[in-house]
C-alpha cells in the first residue's frame, strides 16, 4: 500500500504560520513610522544650541547699527526671510501675533533679510504687515555664523545670550509661545531661586 503524502500539511502548516509572522515583523516598521511623523523634523538639535549666540553689527532698514549684544537682557526671536520665500509668507502671520503679544522690553522679534534687497524686503512688508525691526545682512556674514541654509529659519534666544532652540521652516504659533515662555520664565525661577537662598 503506498503511503500518504504529508507535503500538503506541510505546506498547509508553512502557509499558516506566515499568515502570524508577516503582520509580527510589519508591527516594527509601522511603529517607527508612527513615531517619525509625530516628531517635527524642522525643530533641529542645532550645534549651536546651549552655546552663546554670535554676535553681529548689521543695519536696519532706517539705518541705525545694531549689535545682538544691545538686546542683551530680553529674550531675542532672530528669523532669517527673504520676500521670494514662499514658506515666509505661511509664517508671517505667527510673527505679526508674536511682536503683538509681548513687549520689547521683554521680547525682542529681529527679521534678518536672507539673499535679498531691502527694496524687495520693503514691498513685502508694506503688503503683509511687519512693524518690528529688520536688518540686511549683505554679506551673508550672520547667516554663515549661525550656520542658515535657507529660509525661513529662526533661532529662540535667551535673555543670556544663550541659544536654546534653532527651527528650520515657518513657524507656528503654539511653538513660539512656548518657546518664549519658557524663556521668560527661566531668569524668574534663577532669581527665585537665589533669592530663597537655594531652599525647595
Amino acid at each position: 500500500m503506498a503511503g500518504v503524502s504529508l507535503k500538503p500539511e506541510r505546506d498547509d502548516m508553512k502557509k499558516k504560520q506566515l499568515r502570524w509572522l508577516l503582520p509580527l515583523a510589519a508591527l516594527p516598521v509601522l511603529w517607527l513610522l508612527y513615531w517619525g511623523m509625530g516628531r517635527d523634523t524642522y525643530v533641529l538639535p542645532s550645534p549651536m544650541a546651549g552655546l552663546q549666540a554670535p554676535d553681529f553689527e548689521l543695519v536696519t532698514f532706517e539705518g541705525d547699527t545694531l549689535h545682538l549684544s544691545d538686546l542683551e537682557g530680553r529674550v531675542v526671536i532672530l528669523n532669517f526671510w527673504a520676500s521670494w520665500c514662499i514658506p515666509c509668507r505661511q509664517e508671517h502671520p505667527v510673527l505679526v501675533r508674536t511682536e503683538r503679544t509681548w513687549d520689547d522690553s521683554e521680547v525682542i522679534l529681529l527679521g534678518v533679510v536672507y539673499q535679498d534687497t531691502r527694496a524687495n524686503a520693503e514691498r513685502f512688508l508694506a503688503e503683509y504687515g511687519g512693524e518690528w525691526t529688520h536688518v540686511l545682512d549683505p554679506s551673508q556674514r550672520t547667516a554663515i555664523d549661525y550656520g542658515v541654509y535657507g529660509v525661513p529659519e529662526s533661532f529662540f534666544i535667551g535673555a543670556d545670550g544663550t541659544i536654546s532652540m534653532k527651527k528650520v521652516g515657518p513657524l507656528t504659533w503654539d511653538l513660539v509661545q512656548y518657546q518664549v515662555d519658557s524663556l521668560l520664565a527661566a531668569p524668574l525661577t534663577a532669581a527665585s531661586a537665589a533669592g530663597a537662598g537655594g531652599a525647595p
